[in-house]
């Protein structure tokens, strides 16, 4: 194992490490106060399978997100209307400090959930801006099936 040496430490050495010990944890504190969003855009989007729902700010930095599977809705239960809306709470009590409280709201997919995330969302206070429709739709439909041959 070896000697163990031990050191010691001058005043002056003591007052400056406990200073820079300082600012670190000065430093630290600053970083972890957010800073208050007015507005922002909330992403629902909802398939048979799951719901997912984003909350940004205007540029499109991510503030918080939260699925119908990490609150604990398993199987077909993550696509009903109640594990939207238990969503939609979910992700306006992480909202709750920094905000935003103005937000655009864009719904994509085709799903149960839908309406139920946006009247929950409405029910906590949001200030709904805008409520657009951004599902994917195609414009000129499948391909057709081939052709016959007698």
């Amino acid at each position: 194992m070896g000697k163990k040496k031990i050191t010691t430490q001058t005043t002056e050495a003591a007052l400056k490490e406990e200073k820079t010990t300082e600012a670190a944890a000065a430093k630290q504190k600053s970083q972890k106060v957010k800073q208050r969003i007015e507005t922002g855009r909330i992403y629902i989007q909802v398939s048979y399978n799951n719901t997912i729902i984003t909350a940004t700010d205007t540029k499109g930095n991510v503030l918080a997100w939260v699925t119908a599977g990490s609150l604990g809705f398993s199987g077909p239960k993550k696509a009903t209307a109640f594990a939207a809306s238990k969503v939609a709470e979910a992700v306006a009590e992480k909202l709750q400090k920094s905000g935003p409280f103005s937000v655009e709201v864009y719904i994509k997919g085709i799903g149960g959930g839908r309406d139920s995330a946006l009247k929950a969302f409405a029910a906590r206070g949001f200030d709904l801006i805008a409520i657009k429709d951004v599902t994917p739709i195609p414009h000129n439909g499948p391909r057709p099936c081939k052709t016959r041959r007698i």
